[in-house]
């Protein structure tokens, strides 16, 4: 009944309506025969991808073939509210200024705004992976629908790579919107699992474009959510890449100070330094306690750069040792088989791992990993059983902020050593008579 109305109200097309007819009539596979592995398959949307309605009425319309599940899509809880949280998950309406309304309507998904459909727009309708049928048969492609309501449908395309600053790894699952400006409105995309998105028919213009974790699944921009923003000129095509990270407007503070050497400490801070910070920029200052007796500070680096150093100074002092040590014999000569070239190594097989090219690991390696540790070096040995009281001042978090903090050294004193009994001395018995 309601494929009639719909017919009467909005103009569904005779084709898609007879295809409506045809799914009703198949309900399934008869009993006995082999099981139906088959993902659902969508017969048909209303409106079709490219229409221009300047008014219309109703909801959009997604068909599938058969039945599909009301809970599919990671949608929780028996009945309607439940049932519609996870197919919601699974439609991307978008641009809209609030909410979309979406129902299940057994072999189909019906899709509108809350606001209505506005003129002068041009929606775009995404059918994302996961739907499933009643046999847990799931959609694992997506596809996108795009109409207008008086506009002609524009050509411009952006796409791009959105990643986790700190994490190094992509964005999954996360959210970008395209904000075309001035306006608020925003274009919605999912980040896939390689880390890229992509927005096609685009109305040209500039635009603000955000990478956001989305982990509340609102689809919009909270406090506490990583996220990232960049602004895009759009003719025909642009590109953009994004390094979400938690935007916090308290600077990071000094955690905790751990020995690491005899000369040296880590420092632990609240997060993630700016890499852009050089270490020797900050203002430390040590002090022994209780007495407050200052202590030289040779330097700060970060951890990397701290073992790089390290290992040069181990190797200038083993071949100062090997020089001076004339009780080392000569190397003996080579064998006669190392006299041979070496023999040309094999080609890879089919078994052998391809080298990594993908286009994540290469947009990660153009910025510096954040850290939220670096190495104090002393210009003294620290005192086993002293405390110390470290200062830092000026430290800058992702976001620019600064903040100033303390924490306490303590040098452990060394364990004793246990003398071992020797075991093998016996006890002597003494024969002489008292």
């Amino acid at each position: 009944m309601f494929l009639t109305r719909g017919v009467a109200r909005g103009g569904i097309a005779i084709p898609l309506a007879l295809a409506f007819a045809a799914a009703c009539a198949n309900t399934g596979q008869p009993p006995g025969g082999p099981p139906d592995e088959k993902p659902p398959v969508i017969l048909g949307v209303y409106p079709e991808s490219g229409a221009v309605l300047p008014n219309p009425r109703g909801d959009a319309v997604i068909q599938f073939d058969g039945v599909i599940d009301e809970q599919s899509g990671g949608g929780g809880g028996g009945g309607g509210a439940g049932a519609v949280a996870g197919l919601a998950s699974r439609i991307l309406l978008s641009p809209t200024a609030g909410p979309v309304n979406v129902t299940w309507h057994r072999s189909a998904i019906h899709v509108k705004p809350k606001e209505g459909w506005k003129p002068g727009r041009v929606y775009q309708l995404q059918i994302l992976p996961g739907i499933a049928d009643l046999r847990r048969n799931v959609m694992k492609t997506r596809r996108t629908i795009v109409f207008s309501t008086g506009p002609t449908i524009p050509h411009a395309r952006l796409d791009g790579i959105a990643v986790q600053w700190v994490e190094q790894r992509a964005l999954v699952g996360g959210l970008i919107r395209a904000q075309l400006l001035p306006d608020t409105l925003a274009y919605l995309a999912l980040v896939d699992s390689a880390g890229g998105f992509q927005f096609d028919n685009l109305p040209p213009g500039r635009y603000a474009v955000f990478a956001i974790a989305d982990q509340n699944g609102n689809r919009m921009r909270d406090r506490r959510e990583a996220f990232d923003s960049v602004l895009v000129t759009i003719d025909s095509s642009a590109t953009a890449v994004l390094w979400a990270f938690v935007h916090d407007t308290a600077g990071p503070k000094l955690r905790q100070v751990d020995p690491l050497d005899s000369v040296a400490a880590r420092l632990t801070f609240t997060q993630p330094l700016d890499p852009a910070q050089p270490p020797e920029s900050l203002r430390v200052r040590v002090v022994a306690l209780p007495d407050s007796t200052p202590v030289r500070v040779r330097g700060v680096f970060t951890a990397a750069r701290y073992d790089s150093l390290a290992a040069q100074q181990r190797a200038a002092l083993d071949s100062t040792r090997a020089a001076n040590d004339t009780t080392q014999k000569p190397a003996p000569p080579p064998a006669a088989d190392t006299l041979r070239p070496a023999p040309r190594p094999a080609a890879a097989g089919p078994l052998a791992p391809a080298p990594d090219t993908s286009g994540l690991r290469i947009i990660l390696a153009q910025r510096p990993v954040p850290q939220d540790k670096l190495v104090l070096r002393l210009d003294s040995a620290l005192t086993p059983g002293v405390k110390y009281y470290v200062e830092v001042r000026g430290s800058r978090n992702l976001s620019g902020a600064r903040a100033d903090g303390h924490a306490i050294l303590v040098v452990p004193k060394p364990t004793p050593v246990p003398a071992r009994a020797d075991s093998t001395r016996r006890a002597v018995r003494d024969s002489t008579k008292p």
